[in-house]
């Protein structure tokens, strides 16, 4: 894949996932590196909290984040980073990584804007077609 990302940041409760995702994201090489959390709360005060105007660490380019995660669930996340100032949230891609087909979380989902779904597991199919509609 010709795609070269900065960061891409994987969030899942789950450490097989996120350990197979991470591997998958570097056999493609499609990032200069790749973060994982396995608690959003931690994701989202690492990349955008009070933190992170002391550490200047650039917004990811790409979050996946799972729906079904103990303490702060992905919809959470997803409320969290959509209170970000417009120009903030321009400058990273989020998709949501599930294992979810329920159609109310799909029309959840569906409310936010610019929010990508994504059905588990993450596959080179799936990455590539991502890439290109949202990078190209």
């Amino acid at each position: 894949m010709s795609t070269n990302l900065n960061h891409i940041v994987l969030v899942d409760d789950n450490e097989t996932t996120s350990f197979l995702n991470n591997r998958l994201l570097g056999r493609l090489a499609v990032a200069d590196h790749v973060s994982t959390f396995s608690r959003a709360d931690e994701a989202f005060e690492q990349l955008w909290g009070d933190n992170n105007a002391e550490n200047s660490v650039p917004a990811p380019d790409l979050v996946f984040v799972d729906l079904k995660m103990p303490g702060v669930s992905g919809f959470e996340f997803l409320e969290l980073y959509n209170a970000l100032p417009k120009p903030v949230q321009d400058q990273t891609v989020m998709a949501v990584l599930t294992t979810s087909m329920h159609g109310a979380d799909t029309a959840r989902v569906a409310q936010y804007p610019n929010v990508e779904y994504l059905t588990k597991p993450l596959t080179e199919e799936k990455m590539r077609k991502l890439l290109e509609k949202r990078f190209q």
